[in-house]
C-alpha cells in the first residue's frame, strides 16, 4: 500500500513539473512605468492625494483646535454647556471621519479617480501579456515585480522587455 502511494504521489509530481514547463516571466512593475500615460496617471493621483490629505488634515486640526478651547475652557462651562461642547467636538470627528472616507475609503472619489485613470491602461497591458502568452505557448504567466517568493528565474523565462516593445508598436 506503501509503494502505490509512493507510486501516485511521484505521478502526481512528475506530472505537475512537466506541465509547469511552459512558463513566462513579466514584471508588472517595470512595464507599467513604461508608459508615459501611466507615469503621469500615478504623479496626478499622488497630487490629488495629497490635496485631499491637506483637506482631512485641516479638518482634524480645527477639530484639535476646538478640543484645546473646550479644555481650557471645561471648569467655567456649566453642565449642558460642556455636554453640548462634547457633543459638537464628537460630531465634528464624526464629519471629519466621513469625509476622510468619502475621500481615501474603498468606494472614495480617490479609488473612483484611480480606476478612471489606471484600469484602461491596466486592461490594455494584461490583454497584450495574455494575447503574448498565448503565441509564445505558455500556460503560465509570473508576475515577478513585488513577489518575494520568485527567487530565480532564466533570462529565457523573462519576457518584460518584449511586452513593453509590444506596447510602443
Amino acid at each position: 500500500m506503501k509503494r502505490l502511494l509512493f507510486l501516485i504521489a511521484a505521478l502526481v509530481v512528475s506530472a505537475t513539473t512537466l506541465s509547469a514547463q511552459n512558463y513566462m516571466v513579466v514584471n508588472s512593475e517595470k512595464i507599467f512605468k513604461s508608459i508615459p500615460a501611466y507615469t503621469k496617471a500615478i504623479e496626478e493621483l499622488d497630487a490629488l492625494a495629497a490635496q485631499y490629505q491637506k483637506q482631512v488634515d485641516q479638518k482634524f486640526n480645527a477639530i484639535e483646535e476646538l478640543y484645546v478651547d473646550y479644555q481650557q475652557n471645561r471648569d467655567g462651562l456649566s453642565r449642558a454647556d460642556r455636554e453640548t461642547y462634547e457633543k459638537l467636538i464628537l460630531d465634528e470627528e464624526k464629519q471629519a471621519q466621513k469625509f476622510r472616507e468619502e475621500l481615501f475609503g474603498k468606494q472614495g472619489t480617490l479609488m473612483n479617480k484611480r480606476m478612471e485613470l489606471i484600469q484602461p491602461i491596466q486592461k490594455r497591458v494584461f490583454a497584450l501579456i495574455e494575447e503574448y502568452a498565448k503565441n509564445a505557448g505558455a500556460d503560465l504567466v509570473i508576475d515577478s515585480s513585488n513577489n518575494p517568493s520568485l527567487l530565480y528565474n532564466t533570462p529565457k523565462a523573462e519576457h518584460t522587455q518584449q511586452i513593453i516593445d509590444l506596447l510602443k508598436k
